[in-house]
């Protein structure tokens, strides 16, 4: 396994290509350094008030997988990205189950830490928020703990590699996700209320789980760590 240590721009990040062939699982995790509002693939562009971003110093920035708006602020969450090849035993043709076998990775990460989680199998929850707000809803490999969500995770692929895209919140408060959002104030307040307990943090140090997460996906003959700035984007 290979692990690559990334820190930079959101937007650069993001826009990073999956590579064309790829002969072992490699994990990606970034350290953004500035905050960003991430939107899925499938999200228009206006779901952002661009305004209120611009006013808050947050970049709106478009990652390569679906699923909903998520928050990144640096030093508040752990984002890795786990790249798998299609030569890989775990690899699974079904996109509805191909999550699964790093979601229980994830719960044995926690479960090393103490922390008890849960992996949701199946389809993806149909909810109010869900098409908006990323951790709004459970997707397949998901994992909650005491019935909240803790790990999202999205995921974009080729004929020969996938790219899983891991977020966790050290905590979960959706006030400046929401408010970056095209809302009415009332649909603010309301969403508040609404989703004050639809996810959590983990309630350990990321820092901790981050350890713990690659140790679980290293089989053992792991090469050295890299570390260095996110390099220009190439096209896809």
């Amino acid at each position: 396994m290979i692990v690559e240590r990334w820190r930079g721009s959101p937007a650069e990040f993001h826009a990073r290509a999956l590579p064309r062939s790829l002969t072992e699982m490699t994990a990606w995790v970034f350290a953004p350094e500035r905050p960003a509002l991430v939107l899925g693939s499938g999200q228009r562009d206006e779901v952002a008030d661009l305004q209120r971003a611009q006013a808050r110093g947050i970049e709106v920035v478009r990652r390569r997988s679906g699923g909903g708006a998520v928050l990144l602020i640096p030093g508040d969450c752990l984002w890795i990205d786990v790249l798998l090849p299609r030569n890989d035993r775990r690899w699974v043709d079904d996109v509805g189950l191909s999550a699964d076998w790093l979601g229980d990775t994830w719960c044995r990460s926690l479960a090393k830490l103490g922390v008890a989680g849960a992996l949701h199998r199946g389809r993806l929850e149909r909810t109010g928020w869900g098409p908006l707000v990323c951790f709004a809803a459970l997707g397949p490999g998901e994992v909650t703990v005491d019935g909240r969500k803790v790990v999202g995770i999205s995921q974009r692929r080729t004929r020969d590699v996938a790219r899983f895209q891991c977020l966790v919140h050290r905590v979960w408060d959706p006030q400046l996700l929401l408010d970056l959002l095209r809302l009415s104030a009332d649909d603010r307040i309301r969403g508040r209320a609404e989703l004050r307990d639809a996810a959590a943090g983990p309630g350990i140090p990321l820092d901790n789980l981050e350890a713990a997460l690659i140790a679980e996906l290293d089989s053992g003959s792991r090469k050295p760590v890299t570390d260095g700035a996110v390099p220009p984007a190439r096209p896809a």
